[in-house]
């Protein structure tokens, strides 16, 4: 399992002093909205499954809670659908990283079950990816992604 450990989270450190580094890649071609839509999905699927991820929740003024975000940061990046495609493949080779992705299929149907079916009738290397949400030790995360922009 991929994660912080209690004695690791520092909520009064910089982001930068995390030992693991969370970047979303995105697909550079997609619209606005279903860009969004492909990085939140897969952030959902990422802060269920990476322990220690989420901070404290933050408390106003006025005693309103705002919950938790990743005290540790998140940067969304952009990349063309190939290299998302092979950041998604090595990613996914390294034990000590958490991927999560999203399918273009799961964008292009209504229905959970038609999206589990159109996946699983696709071959693994044929499969196009909106995004890919990546967790892992700072320094190979930092050299997976390159220098890819910020999704703009």
């Amino acid at each position: 399992m991929i994660g912080f450990t209690a004695d690791e989270i520092d909520q009064s450190a910089p982001t930068r002093a995390a030992r693991l580094k969370w970047v979303v890649v995105v697909d550079a071609e997609l619209p606005a909205g279903r860009a969004a839509n492909a990085a939140i999905c897969t952030a959902a699927a990422t802060s269920r499954a990476v322990g220690g991820l989420l901070g404290d929740d933050a408390v106003d003024a006025d005693g309103h809670t705002h919950p938790g975000l990743p005290w540790a940061g998140c940067t969304v990046l952009a990349a063309d659908a190939e290299t998302l495609r092979t950041i998604r493949a090595k990613a996914a080779a390294r034990p000590d990283f958490f991927v999560a992705d999203m399918p273009a299929a799961a964008q292009h149907t209504r229905v959970y079950s038609e999206y589990l079916e159109t996946v699983s009738g696709t071959e693994a290397d044929k499969i196009d990816y909106y995004a890919v949400s990546v967790v892992g030790p700072r320094n190979p995360v930092d050299k997976l992604v390159g220098k890819l922009p910020l999704l703009g």
